[in-house]
């Protein structure tokens, strides 16, 4: 059963690296299965290409932290179109992501009690956003009070949000790769950032979980 890991897509490279590096890791783990990578948006290919092009059933795994337009409508839609009779979508990583991002965090030197900003990229979509305010809450319980900022799209800022929160602050940022929304968070003025997600060992236990899961996950058809 083959896995299509579908990321959101960057003209980025080191974007694209980090997403080959996170399909590397899961086929490392998955033996002889086949994991394919797909783009809802920007590069290619997408996930109706690389659908059309697989044999046998299908798991795609949704390697977003939110459901935003992408995971709702975006990628059900490519599924569809192409025309794939075995095809399955799993929930998006987001919840499953936590242990990852905790473990940035303290790989960037985030101390108890320092105050922490978790840096999203921010989206229109008001479900999107209480994805994202329902993982301040989740990690609030790991390293108390945790305020929020956004890239880009929603407000507050990552900036502002740093600027008006005393102490030592860590950004904690809530991105699976690097590219410009990384960049913004490194330039917010905080003197602790985590890297991306990334090919971290648990955003592949976190692909591995979802395609586990497949078989409590909706039809694509």
């Amino acid at each position: 059963m083959t896995l299509v890991l579908v990321a959101h897509g960057t003209r980025d490279p080191a974007g694209a690296e980090v997403v080959e590096e996170i399909a590397a890791g899961v086929r490392a783990r998955l033996g002889g299965v086949p994991v394919r990578v797909a783009y809802a948006d920007v590069r290619r290919p997408d996930v109706t290409t690389v659908l059309a092009a697989t044999p046998g059933p299908a798991v795609v795994v949704p390697a977003f932290l939110a459901a935003g337009y992408h995971v709702r409508v975006d990628i059900p839609a490519q599924v569809a179109a192409s025309g794939h009779p075995a095809a399955t979508i799993t929930d998006h990583l987001g919840p499953a992501l936590l242990p990852a991002l905790l473990s940035r965090l303290a790989e960037a030197g985030h101390h108890p009690g320092d105050p922490v900003v978790l840096a999203a990229a921010g989206s229109s979509d008001p479900r999107a956003l209480a994805d994202v305010r329902a993982t301040a809450t989740a990690l609030s319980h790991h390293v108390g009070p945790v305020a929020i900022g956004y890239a880009a799209t929603a407000t507050p800022r990552i900036a502002d949000v740093v600027a008006r929160t005393p102490g030592r602050v860590a950004v904690a940022s809530w991105l699976l790769a690097p590219g410009l929304f990384h960049r913004t968070a490194t330039t917010s003025g905080a003197p602790v950032v985590t890297a991306p997600l990334g090919a971290h060992p648990r955003v592949t236990e976190a692909v591995l979980l979802r395609y586990h899961q497949s078989h409590h996950s909706r039809p694509a058809a």
